[in-house]
């Protein structure tokens, strides 16, 4: 397969090109970066140098660069895949969008939670978490990859909303990520002074993920879920941890939550299910694509509290895109994505 990277220089963008260079069934076509076009991405980045000796191109050459593509990653900021997809719309190359145009049902949510006017609203897109829908994916031609909190706060809860054996009311999502979740843009927020040594929380009560969240929770559950959300900056470079509060209803037990977990990710190659009583360490996931889930219950409060990681930049961005990739062209969904986490 011959695969493209639109935004190829952004922190999702070359972890697209680390896991592209190691995929036996890939080979990267173009890549693009409207600021550094012409330029050598070894040169950025020389971590790819001996690997990956290609230039940096313009996306204005979209419709060539779609020609020699069997797939295009477009890893950008949202409000340009929109642009994208309806330009390339009917043509055969198979578009995975990793920012959040096409995240939603309705298009109008996009627009009030991103102040964007939505281009290409008729657009067909299934949404791209694989471990919920695989079989949906399997013949779309435009996947909307999801979001990295969502990620995590969806995969942690939904056996549960699924199952109904929680309140829908109630649910509190509190998520810390690390900076490069806040993308490789300069941000007052994001320099090492402002990180380092420090912890805080941001986006409270209106982060543009919540939304998402609140979808796919409200899928599962059969009736509109409203939730509060808060993520955190974590002092680190990547991973994601999720604790997501719920109430439990009346007569559920442990037994019960046991099993809603194992029927729905007990053959799921990336999701490492903890059980009862796991704490899931980000420093266990790092680098890879794998998700460490556990839970507890807490008796005195009838609550059950779910903790989730993942690495952000890997499952919650473009090591999804590529298992996104996988089960869209029916190869090994994991083809590429194997490699266990780095320690320390």
């Amino acid at each position: 397969m011959k695969a493209s990277v639109i935004g190829a220089t952004g922190y999702a963008g070359v972890e697209l090109l680390r896991l592209l260079d190691g995929h036996p069934e890939a080979e990267i076509a173009a890549i693009t970066s409207e600021s550094s076009t012409g330029e050598a991405i070894a040169n950025m980045y020389p971590h790819l140098a001996g690997r990956i000796e290609k230039n940096l191109t313009s996306m204005k050459d979209i419709q060539e660069i779609a020609a020699a593509s069997d797939v295009i990653f477009i890893a950008l900021p949202h409000g340009h895949a929109m642009k994208i997809g309806k330009e390339l719309r009917g043509q055969n190359t198979k578009i995975i969008d990793l920012g959040g145009d096409y995240r939603f049902r309705d298009y109008r949510v996009f627009e009030e939670w991103y102040k964007v006017k939505h281009e290409d609203p008729e657009a067909k897109a299934v949404y791209g978490l694989v471990e919920l829908y695989r079989d949906q994916i399997k013949n779309a031609s435009l996947v909307a990859n999801p979001g990295c909190y969502t990620t995590c706060s969806i995969l942690a809860m939904v056996p549960l909303l699924k199952n109904g054996l929680i309140e829908t009311k109630g649910i509190i999502v509190d998520a810390k990520s690390g900076t490069t979740g806040a993308g490789r843009s300069l941000k007052l927020g994001s320099l090492y002074c402002s990180v380092n040594e420090s912890f805080k929380a941001y986006g409270v009560a209106n982060h543009r993920h919540t939304p998402e969240i609140e979808q796919i929770y409200s899928e599962f559950a059969g009736e509109d879920v409203v939730i509060q959300f808060t993520p955190h900056l974590l002092p680190v470079d990547r991973g994601i941890l999720a604790t997501c509060y719920a109430q439990l209803k009346e007569g559920v037990t442990d037994k019960m939550i046991d099993e809603a977990y194992r029927e729905m990710y007990g053959n799921e190659y990336f999701i490492r299910y903890r059980g009862k009583g796991g704490c899931p360490e980000l420093k266990n996931i790092r680098a890879s694509n794998y998700v460490d889930l556990g839970w507890q219950t807490d008796k005195r409060t009838g609550r059950i509290i779910v903790m989730n990681c993942i690495d952000n930049l890997v499952k919650g961005a473009a090591g999804q895109a590529v298992q996104n990739m996988n089960v869209m062209f029916g190869i090994d969904e994991t083809a590429g994505l194997r490699a266990l986490p780095i320690v320390p």
